[in-house]
């Protein structure tokens, strides 16, 4: 599977017959918030049969961004069918406060060329709860955000892969050269030592070693 980060969350999966977008971010400089830069490049010439979206906050949900038609689904829960076959919605929190502060989270759960993979978008919950964890099962691959601020940071990724034990965990949604408002990952780096570092933003997941335990696999930022 060849896997795409585009920045912040914005994600592109392919297995060479079907394509998976993941968060699509429009023009940001449209918030007209001069304290906020956030520089990644424009999403174009992108035609996903399948558009998920875990929330709908506008670097998140930019559907009109992407080419052709795909089947979206939208911030919701349920096991829900699609192009690609099933997909798992898992119901969680933008927040620590039962989503009272930035709203409903999903966490989208789904196959694609023999890979489990958990994208968790803005999680902000304190913790993952037992019930969530017991939905998602076991997945290959866990996309998750590591910038703190209005989601988790470095602790409450490595909580998230201890209780998952994935093989493989991306980190997305923190700063880099691209963005101001996030942490950057250096705690992450500390905690989860020997990190896969990326030349450029795409890998092919039948190129990445297997580490020892959950292996954090770093793209660089496009």
């Amino acid at each position: 599977m060849q896997v795409e980060w585009y920045g912040q969350s914005a994600f592109r999966l392919d297995d060479g017959e079907r394509t998976v977008f993941i968060d699509p971010f429009g023009d940001i400089s449209k918030m007209g918030r001069s304290e906020i830069t956030f520089e990644y490049p424009l999403i174009s010439g992108v035609r996903p049969d399948l558009a998920l979206i875990t929330h709908e906050h506008f670097d998140h949900n930019a559907v009109e961004v992407l080419d052709g038609d795909p089947v979206v689904l939208r911030s919701t829960a349920g096991r829900l069918s699609s192009p690609i076959g099933e997909v798992l919605a898992v119901a969680s929190e933008h927040d620590e406060h039962a989503g009272t502060e930035r709203g409903p989270n999903t966490i989208f759960v789904f196959e694609l060329d023999g890979l489990r993979l958990a994208h968790f978008g803005d999680f902000g919950q304190s913790s993952l709860r037992e019930e969530q964890a017991e939905a998602i099962g076991t997945v290959d691959i866990v996309i998750a955000p590591a910038g703190g601020g209005p989601t988790i940071g470095a602790e409450g990724v490595v909580a998230i892969v201890e209780r998952l034990r994935p093989r493989w965990l991306v980190p997305m949604h923190y700063r880099t050269r691209r963005v101001s408002f996030l942490e950057p990952l250096d705690g992450l780096l500390e905690l989860l030592p020997g990190a896969h570092m990326l030349d450029g933003p795409s890998f092919d997941t039948s190129a990445l070693p297997d580490g020892d335990g959950p292996l954090l696999v770093v793209p660089a930022a496009p």
